[in-house]
């Protein structure tokens, strides 16, 4: 659960790589996979619009944005909008579509939302593994309960938005504090979703990271058992420990090093993928959150090196 702050609801604001897969035998060995970007990414959020608007840094291979806080948006945060994301591939990650909510799909945000993805050359749509609404929205990213019956209904659900967007979408796997039903493990639900609704997954690492280290599990174990041909991109993020030592998924700190230790194995599992920064609280000069895209950067290049490189570096 990861609460929907205000500020973040307000915040107006297919490129092929080649990937190491790990296990394939010999030094060298790679395949091709078509990401719908490439790169290391940036939330877009409000304080960063002035200067991006001026340049988008090279480092920043595409953007992301709630398309909620822009479905509309006219004036001068409109324009502003308009000039970087012509200027840098664009994906999109939604807070509001309740994909496990009881209430029905809102097909009429999905036929205000369509065009707006086709108008911006949208390279990827998605939401989260959790439910917001029932009756209205709750502002809360909620946690699903764990059973086979929320895996149909869930994967129902994005099925439904994907035949109504004509596009596949990539839903994330969500932080949780507590379970409402634990039937099913969270890695059996998370799979079982993507199986069922064959979808694609936002890969978010530093839930991983939250949820593994709050219910005892090994995060490293969780992330290599989850189907890395489903990865559209991932997300990094920091978060806050609390004074009993619960970490709560804030996105409002740098990231710590087990994270990016994560991300590490990641690449070394699964390959090289799309990874973005997300910053929504505290949010620093857009030079601070640069440096953290740039080593995003670094680390796909050293993982996307030759092994026999890799291993005499």
């Amino acid at each position: 659960m990861r609460h929907l702050r205000r500020r973040q609801l307000l915040d107006a604001a297919p490129d092929e790589v080649s990937v190491l897969i790990a296990g394939v035998p010999g030094p060298t060995a790679t395949m091709t996979r078509n990401f719908p970007v490439s790169g290391a990414g940036l939330g877009l959020r409000r304080a960063h619009l002035g200067p991006l608007s001026i340049e988008v840094p090279d480092a920043v291979g595409f953007v992301e944005v709630a398309p909620e806080n822009w479905l509309g948006a006219g004036g001068r945060l409109g324009k502003v909008f308009e000039q970087i994301v012509e200027s840098v591939p664009l994906v999109c990650h939604g807070l509001l579509l309740n994909l496990g909510g009881p209430d029905p799909i809102d097909i009429g945000f999905l036929r205000r939302l369509k065009p707006f993805l086709d108008r911006h050359r949208v390279r990827c749509y998605g939401d989260h593994m959790t439910f917001c609404a029932d009756g209205g929205q709750l502002y809360e990213l909620l946690p699903m309960p764990f059973t086979a019956e929320a895996v149909t209904h869930m994967a129902s659900r994005i099925r439904l938005v994907q035949d109504v967007l004509e596009r596949r979408i990539a839903v994330e796997n969500a932080s949780y504090y507590c379970a409402l039903d634990q039937e099913l493990t969270e890695l059996e639900f998370v799979t079982g979703v993507l199986a069922e609704a064959d979808c694609d997954l936002l890969l978010d690492i530093n839930n991983i990271h939250v949820n593994c280290s709050n219910h005892g599990q090994d995060p490293h174990a969780f992330l290599k058992a989850l189907p890395g041909h489903r990865i559209a991109y991932a997300h990094i993020a920091g978060h806050l420990r609390t004074a009993d030592g619960l970490i709560i998924d804030t996105h409002g700190a740098p990231v710590i090093d087990p994270v990016w230790q994560l991300l590490e194995t990641a690449y070394e599992h699964f390959g090289v993928f799309p990874t973005l920064l997300e910053r929504d609280e505290n949010i620093p000069p857009l030079a601070e959150v640069l440096d953290e895209v740039r080593v995003i950067r670094d680390l796909q290049r050293r993982h996307a090196a030759p092994v026999h490189a890799r291993l005499s570096a």
